[in-house]
């Protein structure tokens, strides 16, 4: 009796098993509710084992990095378990909501990435502007350097005002834009335009 009974409970949880992997959306969305409700971290568990690989493979595709994959997976599965409480089961199913996490964790990597290019290409282009200025120690006022002067004003008054405010009056990109009243995003996009053209005339003329 008691081997028949083993028997059924393994047939029942084969059967479960079977059937969350065949339709494993109730199930998901079962979880992210207990993660939501009792930070049940079985469940959130669950949760990791089914997504983490699905998001690694988006991660590698997006990135062409595996440890920018995995980063990807850390942010969001930890987003999944802080804003569990943010999901409603009736409004959409759990995987749409997981991979819109991930899609915003996605995106803000990218902006990141993309800030820190900007970084770079500033490093790039700064030693360069003080090795201009080296040679002419009278010069109190970065922009009375007249090959500067030149470099800066080949550019399109737009670009060349946020270069001044940033790289001469010291100002930060965010108090450009209340200044300018324009997007912080256009200020980044404007400088980003700028460095590129001053680097390549610089190089053009060293």
């Amino acid at each position: 009796m008691l081997g028949q009974q083993q028997s059924i409970d393994c047939n029942v949880q084969s059967g479960t098993r079977k059937a969350v992997q065949e339709t494993p959306s109730q199930a998901l969305s079962d979880a992210l509710v207990k993660v939501a409700e009792k930070r049940d971290r079985k469940a959130f568990a669950f949760l990791f084992e089914y997504f983490a690989p699905k998001i690694r493979r988006f991660g590698v595709k997006q990135f062409g990095n595996d440890a920018q994959a995995m980063e990807l997976v850390q942010d969001t599965m930890t987003s999944v378990w802080r804003k569990a409480h943010l999901y409603h089961h009736d409004k959409g199913a759990a995987t749409t909501w997981i991979y819109t996490v991930m899609r915003n964790a996605s995106f803000d990597a990218l902006r990141k990435m993309k800030s820190n290019k900007e970084e770079h290409i500033s490093e790039d282009i700064w030693p360069i502007i003080q090795d201009s200025q080296a040679d002419d120690d009278g010069f109190q006022d970065h922009l009375q350097t007249a090959q500067i002067q030149k470099y800066i004003n080949k550019l399109p008054p737009a670009q060349r005002d946020i270069v001044k405010g940033v790289y001469f009056q010291e100002m930060s990109q965010e108090q450009l834009a209340e200044h300018l009243n324009i997007p912080v995003g256009t200020v980044k996009s404007r400088l980003r335009l700028a460095l590129q053209k001053l680097r390549a005339e610089m190089g053009d003329q060293a």
